[in-house]
């Protein structure tokens, strides 16, 4: 048999559940920093997307925003809590997508500790401003791709298997459920 017909599968898949799947969430996060948020996923309408900073990932693997009381994404999260969160972490690798249910508060406390200077953007009152809301993303599932080594591993693997005409991927993939 020739060499083509004797490659073995690759070990690159790595489905992740419970603690191990937060850390990814966590990990993958970090490195994005911002997501698409996409509403109105349960409805089959088309939703409504647009650009969101995450405040935190907390111990549960929930995700924390800041957002208006009175923004579209509140009401259509009122109206239908099933979102979709988008990530891309760098040009290659850390991308992650997660599915789940949103919930909104008025919490002071939550809303103190997830609130920075930077926000005062958007909420010119500052952290006492009455339109800020917590919302809380609880993943339900999700996918992940990523790399085994990192990107710089990653790039003088693909480099080293095109110089020797050997595929020497280095990508990991799979589904999370916290």
């Amino acid at each position: 048999m020739d060499s083509i017909n004797q490659n073995q599968e690759e070990d690159n898949r790595a489905d992740l559940s419970d603690q191990a799947a937060v850390e990814k969430i966590k990990e993958l996060v970090e490195i994005a920093g911002t997501c698409f948020f996409c509403t109105r996923v349960g409805t089959g309408e088309s939703s409504g997307s647009r650009p969101m900073s995450v405040r935190e990932v907390d111990e549960e693997g929930r995700l924390w925003f800041l957002s208006p009381v009175d923004s579209h994404k509140n009401q259509e999260i009122s109206e239908d809590p099933c979102v979709s969160l988008f990530f891309q972490g760098s040009k290659h690798s850390d991308f992650l997508v997660l599915h789940g249910r949103a919930s909104i508060s008025t919490d002071k406390g939550i809303i103190r500790d997830l609130w920075s200077p930077f926000i005062k953007t958007w909420f010119t009152e500052g952290i006492d401003d009455p339109r800020i809301t917590a919302i809380a993303v609880t993943p339900e599932s999700g996918y992940y791709w990523d790399t085994k080594h990192g990107n710089t591993v990653a790039g003088l693997k693909v480099m080293i298997g095109a110089m020797i005409g050997k595929t020497l991927d280095d990508s990991i993939e799979g589904e999370i459920r916290p």
